[in-house]
């Protein structure tokens, strides 16, 4: 390999590493305009393992933004990424498919509480195919694997005299 494809390489690594950053952070903001923005034309995405919905990302931006108006706070952590690029049917080097963890911890927005402290964390998998465009990489599917949740304690918090 020669140190200008290398070179190429670790640059599209870079940009599809962004690209999924850019995806959380859309998705904590509840910037919908951006997330839609993230794929292309015919992107999907199945949030299913989590209850959710598949489909377009248009629709499942609209689900998002209306079930995580619950949570005050969100924070997705997103580790251990790992990308493969040219994985894709009659690949010509522009697609890459990334695995990566998450974990994400949130805030119920009305508790009655003034704690700081998550009420809700789900952790689990992502499998993002993502595909070089004209406008640079863009995600052409999302699945959310959740794997396990931790849902808030129903036990009343003992007073403290």
């Amino acid at each position: 390999m020669t140190q200008r494809v290398e070179l190429a390489t670790v640059m599209d690594r870079l940009a599809v590493d962004a690209l999924v950053t850019d995806y959380a952070v859309a998705v904590d903001d509840g910037d919908w305009e951006a997330y839609r923005g993230l794929f292309t034309s015919d992107g999907r995405a199945d949030y299913r393992s989590a209850g959710g919905v598949e489909g377009d990302a248009r629709k499942v931006a609209a689900w998002l933004a209306e079930s995580l108006r619950l949570f005050s706070m969100r924070q997705h952590l997103i580790v251990n990424r790992r990308v493969r690029f040219g994985t894709l049917d009659q690949d010509t080097g522009d697609t890459a498919r990334v695995q990566a963890d998450y974990i994400n911890p949130m805030r119920l927005a009305d508790d009655g509480t003034a704690s700081t402290a998550p009420d809700f964390v789900c952790g689990g998998r992502y499998a993002f195919t993502v595909l070089r465009t004209d406008d640079g990489w863009r995600l052409r599917e999302v699945v959310v694997q959740e794997k396990w949740r931790r849902l808030p304690d129903p036990r009343p918090s003992p007073v403290i005299n």
